[in-house]
């Protein structure tokens, strides 16, 4: 069992106090390692770190050349460790080497998207009824807090990374406490990666540590995935120093069947969309919407798809859904699995999978919920878990009534053949992101973010760029006569 430091510029150090939190393998609930316990004085030791990196010294000079390049060996040094971090990610969340192997994949393609873009930040110029010339530059925002959540943990960092230091800021990171090792052992390699020291640094601990990042007076952005809850809760913190912040929060996310949407791929769509890396997904779509024609055959369908689901070892190939991050997570989705059946008709699952090895970690059947009323607490609240909810519905009218009907807007996707049906939708669904007949493709080149309690702001592309830059006016006059005022 390994025991971590916290990384602060440019290598790893004691924390301040001996307090530490055990990390824990899933599916089986033993601890693999530990990691500090970051407290106030080790999160402001990254914090003033990040500023005299981003105030002075080889980072304050470097060019957008020399940015992208960070980026582009970060990319190669996450290839060349892919397997090492496949098989970490996966003993640390739970979700099974295949899904893992995807996503340190699209770690490196986050890097090397970036780095391109380090060399393609610019201004402009701008005409003005004067007899000048007026600019508007882009400058990096200073100091980012970046919180990260616990279900994709070096993807959302590689978000949240890749971007800051593509526009030339600094970093002080917070894992999720339940998943920090991926990206400490990551930090291991900044050095060879050219990232000069304070420009990342990276504190461990729990919900105490993240406030401080959150209420440091030098901390000039904060950046977070995770619940709308605890978005609020920096929405307000945040304040107090008029941080800017960017929020990527929860959902509800609808999933829209019509009649005559391809029915093998409508099904296989419609689990892949809630089922998927344990259901533990912000865009899952949780809330399928099937019209009422194909309504019980689309039911059964699914039902005889997902017995078939195989539930096991997050090492082992065969396996599709993995044990639930943590014990608090497995106690909540449970909570919401015997709610479901108090609220609806319970078509599959509904239970924790036992026997043998399954008794030691946190497992849960794959479940599915029918005649389910959009007004119900499992339709409301998102469980970010392996939990789907089928609704009826009639009409298009109808099924845009019922999707829009939610506090949340991250993602919705509509199924049919009928392309002006589709885009119609499209338009009226109140959802960030919108998906054609296919749910859940994500690539960096697009936004990333929701509208209503999902969030403010995006990432990825060039918008998750300029969540970390601020926008600086220069007027310049090229008259040479006084102003004539006085």
């Amino acid at each position: 069992m390994k025991t971590y430091q916290l990384y602060i510029d440019g290598k790893f150090v004691a924390p301040s106090s001996p307090a530490t939190l055990d990390v824990i393998d899933p599916s089986t609930a033993d601890v693999i390692a530990r990691v500090p316990a970051a407290g106030t004085d080790d999160v402001d030791r990254a914090v003033r770190a990040a500023r005299s990196a981003f105030d002075a010294g080889p980072w304050q000079e470097a060019t957008a050349q020399d940015r992208g390049r960070v980026l582009f060996r970060l990319a190669e040094i996450v290839r060349r460790r892919s397997s090492e971090l496949a098989e970490l990610e996966t003993r640390n969340t739970g979700k099974p080497i295949a899904e893992a192997e995807y996503d340190i994949a699209d770690v490196a393609t986050c890097f090397e998207y970036y780095g391109g873009l380090a060399t393609k930040i610019h201004g402009d110029v701008i005409p003005v009824p004067d007899n000048a010339m007026t600019l508007a530059l882009r400058e990096p925002i200073g100091v980012a807090g970046q919180i990260i959540p616990w279900n994709y943990p070096l993807l959302m960092a590689a978000w949240k990374l890749a971007p800051a230091i593509c526009a030339g800021c600094t970093a002080a990171l917070k894992p999720a406490e339940q998943t920090p090792l991926t990206i400490l052992e990551l930090a291991s390699s900044f050095t060879e990666a050219g990232v000069p020291p304070g420009v990342v640094n990276i504190v461990t601990g729990a919900g105490e540590t993240g406030a401080a990042i959150v209420e440091h007076a030098d901390v000039d952005k904060i950046a977070f995935t995770g619940s709308a809850e605890v978005g609020k809760t920096i929405m307000r913190a945040a304040a107090t120093t008029l941080k800017k912040i960017s929020l990527e929060l929860g959902g509800k996310s609808p999933n829209i069947f019509f009649a005559d949407a391809d029915f093998e791929a409508a099904v296989e769509g419609a689990l892949f969309g809630v089922f998927f890396n344990q259901g533990e997904v912000c865009s899952a779509g949780s809330r399928i919407l099937v019209q009422r024609p194909i309504y019980q055959k689309f039911v059964d369908a699914m039902v005889e798809k997902a017995r078939a689901i195989t539930v096991g070892p997050p090492l082992d190939r065969g396996t599709k859904m993995g044990p639930l991050v943590s014990r608090d997570q497995f106690d909540r989705v449970r909570t919401y699995q015997d709610l479901g059946a108090r609220e609806a008709k319970l078509a599959l699952g509904g239970h924790r999978v036992t026997g043998g090895a399954f008794d030691r970690g946190y497992f849960v059947e794959p479940t599915i919920f029918y005649d389910v009323d959009n007004a119900a607490r499992i339709a409301r609240e998102e469980i970010f878990g392996p939990v789907a909810c089928v609704i009826p519905f009639d009409d298009e009218n109808d099924a845009l009534r019922i999707a829009n009907d939610t506090y949340y807007g991250l993602a919705a996707a509509v199924w049919t053949r009928d392309i002006f049906r589709a885009l119609r939708a499209v338009k009226q669904l109140h959802a960030g992101i919108v998906w054609v007949n296919h749910m859940q493709p994500t690539f960096v080149e697009a936004p990333w973010g929701g509208y209503k309690q999902s969030g403010i702001g995006r990432e990825l592309g060039k918008w998750g760029v300029e969540e970390y830059l601020n926008v600086k006016q220069v007027y310049i006059n090229l008259s040479e006569q006084p102003i004539g005022w006085y």
